[in-house]
C-alpha cells in the first residue's frame, strides 16, 4: 500500500511538472500563470502577426478583468503618451499624441490594433524607447558599458554581430550595444514610473528587450514585481530553457533570407 501511494504520489508530481512545462495554449491560460504582477512583459518577434494578435488579446483580456494599469510599447518614444485622450480617440489623435509616423519604422497597421485596444479601455499607452535624439550620445557614452555586468555586455555585443550576420565591422559593435542597454534602461524606467497598485503595466517589445537575462528586468527596481513572456514562432532555433517565465508559441513563418536583405541594404 505505501509503495502504491508513493508510486501515486510520484504520478501525480509528474503530471503537475509536465503541466507547468508545457506552453501556454489560450489567453486566460497564460494570464492565470503570471498573474497577479506589477509590471508583465511581452515579448516578440516583429516579423510574426500572430504575436501583435496576442499582444492586443492579452490587452483586452486584462482590461475585462480591470487590471490594466497602462501598456507601454517599444514602438513609440520615452516622453510620449495618450494619456489624457478620451477612449473614443479617433486613430489620428492617438498617431498624433505617440508621434507615430511612417518614418518611425513601425507600420501603424500592424500595431495599431494593439494600441486602440488600450486607448478604448481607458488605460494609457506610454511610449518607453529611448528617443532617437538621444542616440548618438549613448553611442558614446562609455559609462553605459558599467551599467550591465562584463558577461551581459559580452553577450549584447554577440547578439548584434549575430543579427546583423557578421557583417557589422567591429568599430560599431560597441557603440550598438550602448544603444540596446540605454533602450533597455528607459522602458525598465517608463514602466516602473507607470506601476499602480492593484494594476498591470504591459510592457510590449522585442524578444531581446525582455529576456531576463539580458533586458529590461535587469534594469527593473527590485521592488517592481515582473513577470515575462516570449512569444516565439516555431521556426526558431534556440533550444534549451528560455530566459522567461513563459514561451508562447506560435506557428512557423515563411523562410526568409534575413542576411542576404541586409547585405543588400548595405550595398545600398
Amino acid at each position: 500500500m505505501i509503495r502504491r501511494t508513493a508510486a501515486v504520489l510520484a504520478l501525480g508530481m509528474a503530471l503537475l511538472t509536465a503541466c507547468a512545462h508545457r506552453p501556454p495554449q489560450t489567453v486566460p491560460d497564460l494570464l492565470a500563470r503570471v498573474m497577479p504582477t506589477s509590471v508583465l512583459l511581452l515579448g516578440e518577434q516583429h516579423d510574426a502577426p500572430d504575436h501583435q494578435t496576442l499582444q492586443r488579446d492579452v490587452v483586452q483580456a486584462l482590461a475585462r478583468r480591470g487590471q490594466l494599469g497602462a501598456l507601454v510599447m517599444e514602438m513609440a518614444e520615452q516622453g510620449r503618451s495618450t494619456q489624457g485622450l478620451s477612449s473614443d480617440a479617433d486613430e489620428a489623435r492617438v498617431r498624433e499624441a505617440l508621434n507615430w509616423t511612417e518614418q518611425t519604422g513601425w507600420a501603424w497597421p500592424v500595431y495599431g490594433p494593439v494600441v486602440m485596444a488600450a486607448v478604448r479601455s481607458g488605460a494609457p499607452v506610454i511610449g518607453g524607447n529611448l528617443p532617437r535624439a538621444q542616440m548618438r550620445s549613448a553611442m558614446g557614452n562609455a559609462a553605459l558599458d558599467g551599467h550591465v555586468s562584463a558577461s551581459v555586455l559580452q553577450a549584447q555585443r554577440d547578439a548584434i554581430r549575430e543579427s546583423h550576420c557578421q557583417l557589422l565591422p567591429e568599430s560599431q559593435i560597441a557603440p550598438m550595444a550602448r544603444i540596446q542597454v540605454a533602450r533597455d534602461q528607459a522602458l525598465a524606467q517608463t514602466a516602473a514610473q507607470a506601476v499602480i497598485p492593484g494594476k498591470t503595466v504591459l510592457l510590449v517589445a522585442g524578444n531581446g528587450h525582455v529576456r531576463r537575462d539580458l533586458g529590461v528586468p535587469l534594469h527593473l527596481p527590485s521592488t517592481v514585481g515582473h513577470q515575462v513572456v516570449m512569444a516565439q514562432s516555431r521556426t526558431d532555433t534556440g533550444t534549451g530553457a528560455q530566459p522567461a517565465d513563459q514561451v508562447w508559441q506560435t506557428p512557423a513563418l515563411p523562410p526568409h533570407d534575413h542576411c542576404a536583405e541586409l547585405q543588400q541594404q548595405m550595398k545600398r
